[in-house]
């Protein structure tokens, strides 16, 4: 009688499962640990800078409101005027180069500002230091630099990370970067704090200085190469810069899914911004709470930031990342509608660590969609279009929310359907419903949006 015979072992059936990265891969986790400490370093510089200018420069003078607003015009000037041409630059360069020429000039730039400012004796400066008005300058100056560097940068870093990231593992990813940015956020105050204090302004700067040489060291560790590009080197060198910028535009404003992302980008940072702006209002009128509390709801919203990045890094691709975009800012809309109707304390922590967790969902959401559609040569421009877009959204909302509350709807009361509605209420409601909207109108055009799962 015949007999079949018996297979020998697999030899690949034998070994064990392949154990996934716990920071996605090497180039990625080099690359995140980089940023988490730049992050860090910059949280920490412009709490730092704010301490520097209103308790020692500007002490008890008039002025000392216009100094700091110098401080942040100089860090958001460079959002618009650099940035639209960051992208292209990104697009044009070698990306990982221009990393590292970014993180070593903006050390270079940190570093520098501790003998211009005047903290240590200066030769040939009357006194050993430069008169107040030049220490000014040369701060507004080095955080315009330094933020204009980082204009070129991002763009840069946002194409080497869909180089060095399959799609499988952007939602990780993105959420795993958006959690080392929420926890920069919330230690870099207390930490600047600490040390202006506790070591003096000197260690401040030079910490600052020393996450963007940590950066540079990550970067330049990465072994991953640079992202090619289809254009040829001929064609980069014919074509100028500006037909190179419009080339971005007419590919971003001619795709579906971008515009899409964008209309619910801006729509959702001008809530934002209402809400930070009249945050601290809400508090003492309709939640009738004394002002300290407001610091308990931003360390909650800061709370939930984390856990809803953390989640959605684990579990958003599984469950499809346009989907968890729209649902996330219709649940966020309709806890905003409720929380302009809170006015007692506990309910409305509650509440905004919620809104917290669902804008880190939307945020982790946003980046893999944005790489799945744009080829390559693009990710640079996109970049460059959507980071500026949203931050001007958030500005806007800051500037009409307290423009509102305080001309057009001061003192405004009214009453409908047996619901009291004030001046801030009534401004977060509308705010609701706009990111209501939004999920409404992402979750329409990003049917049938797909992103690989393995």
């Amino acid at each position: 009688m015949r007999t079949t015979p018996t297979p020998a072992p697999s030899t690949r059936a034998a070994q064990p499962p392949k154990r996934a990265h716990p920071l996605v891969n090497r180039d990625y986790a080099l690359l995140w640990s980089g940023q988490a400490v730049s992050a860090l370093g910059d949280a920490t510089f412009a709490t730092t800078l704010i301490l520097w200018v209103t308790t020692i420069l500007a002490r008890d003078q008039p002025w000392a409101p216009l100094a700091v607003g110098g401080v942040l015009a100089a860090s958001i000037a460079p959002e618009f005027v650099v940035a639209p041409l960051g992208g292209v630059f990104a697009d044009r360069l070698d990306r990982r180069r221009a990393m590292l020429a970014m993180d070593a000039a903006r050390t270079l730039l940190i570093a520098a500002l501790v003998p211009a400012a005047g903290l240590v004796s200066l030769p040939f400066a009357s006194g050993g230091s430069l008169p107040l008005g030049w220490r000014l300058g040369a701060i507004y100056a080095v955080v315009f630099l330094a933020s204009a560097c980082g204009q070129l940068f991002n763009p840069a870093l946002f194409a080497l990370m869909a180089g060095i990231v399959a799609e499988p593992d952007r939602a990780r990813a993105s959420g795993l970067r958006q959690v080392a940015t929420s926890f920069a956020a919330i230690l870099g105050p207390a930490l600047a704090a600490a040390l202006f204090f506790g070591a003096g302004i000197t260690w401040a700067l030079l910490l600052n200085a020393a996450s963007f040489a940590v950066s540079f060291a990550a970067v330049l560790a990465m072994r991953a190469p640079a992202a090619p590009n289809s254009e040829t080197a001929e064609k980069k060198e014919r074509e100028g810069v500006v037909s190179d910028l419009r080339a971005g535009l007419r590919f971003y404003f001619g795709n579906r899914v971008l515009v899409t992302l964008l209309v619910a980008g801006v729509l959702t940072l001008l809530g934002f911004g209402t809400l930070n702006t009249l945050g601290i209002f809400f508090v003492t009128e309709n939640l009738r709470a004394a002002p300290g509390f407001y610091g308990i709801l931003t360390s909650a919203q800061g709370v939930g930031l984390i856990a809803g990045a953390a989640l959605a890094a684990a579990f958003a691709q599984r469950i499809g990342v346009a989907r968890v975009l729209g649902l996330s800012l219709l649940i966020w809309g309709a806890t905003i509608l409720v929380y302009a109707r809170m006015t007692s304390l506990a309910p409305a922590l509650a509440l905004m660590a919620l809104t917290g967790f669902l804008l880190a969902v939307a945020q982790v959401a946003e980046t893999p969609l944005l790489m799945h559609v744009t080829p390559p040569e693009f990710l640079g421009r996109v970049s460059s279009v959507f980071v500026p877009a949203i931050a001007s959204a958030e500005l806007i909302g800051i500037a009409l929310s307290g423009y509102l509350a305080s001309t057009v709807l001061r003192g405004f009361h009214a009453t409908l359907l047996g619901l009291s509605f004030g001046p801030v209420d009534t401004i977060f409601t509308v705010v609701g419903v706009c990111i209501l909207a939004a999920g409404v109108y992402a979750l329409a055009r990003l049917r049938g949006i797909h992103l690989a799962r393995e």
